[in-house]
């Protein structure tokens, strides 16, 4: 089991209402199921492989949208000094011209849950937690999403860079973030 009592803490401890439990099974090396409970929103998104995403009685299923002028994507900017400020910036940078918006909104669990749910486009962040991620990961395949790791060839849990979007937009997203 992965878990994540409380994704979205500083969100939390601010008395601002987006912040979740995240839940995920790893079985063999591999994530197997994965819940994301926004207790504020009384939003259960969850998913089990092969089986779908779903958001309480609601099938999930990740946004149509084809042109990244119209997307709009979500990230985490490090904050306190975190030595990821600078590339997250450059990735903004190049991103925030060519699309509709971009979003932070400080619980990565929920970003990936939206993803899944068409609410974004797509999301990328570095430097998170295994908990921060495994759910979102099953929830986001399963509602027909691609998940990469940020960093080509690494590890998304050992590494915690990841990227994830509709399947449309993933290639040319990716491009933009990683700089290629």
């Amino acid at each position: 089991w992965i878990v994540d009592p409380l994704d979205g803490t500083t969100n939390f401890l601010h008395g601002l209402p987006h912040w979740a439990v995240s839940i995920a099974l790893e079985h063999k090396g591999k994530i197997v199921a994965g819940v994301v409970y926004d207790p504020a929103k009384d939003e259960m998104f969850f998913a089990e492989k092969g089986e779908g995403a779903w958001m309480n009685e609601s099938r999930l299923r990740v946004s149509g949208r084809s042109r990244m002028t119209e997307a709009v994507f979500a990230t985490g900017v490090p904050f306190a000094g975190r030595p990821d400020l600078p590339a997250t910036l450059r990735e903004l940078a190049r991103l925030m011209p060519g699309c509709a918006g971009v979003r932070r909104w400080g619980a990565a669990s929920l970003d990936m849950a939206y993803v899944a749910a068409g609410r974004y486009e797509g999301f990328w962040e570095r430097a998170l937690k295994s908990w921060d991620l495994a759910a979102g990961i099953i929830i986001v395949q399963e509602a027909g999403g691609f998940v990469q790791p940020l960093t080509e060839g690494a590890d998304i849990l050992e590494d915690g860079g990841v990227i994830c979007a509709n399947e449309v937009i993933f290639d040319k997203f990716t491009k933009v973030i990683r700089g290629t």
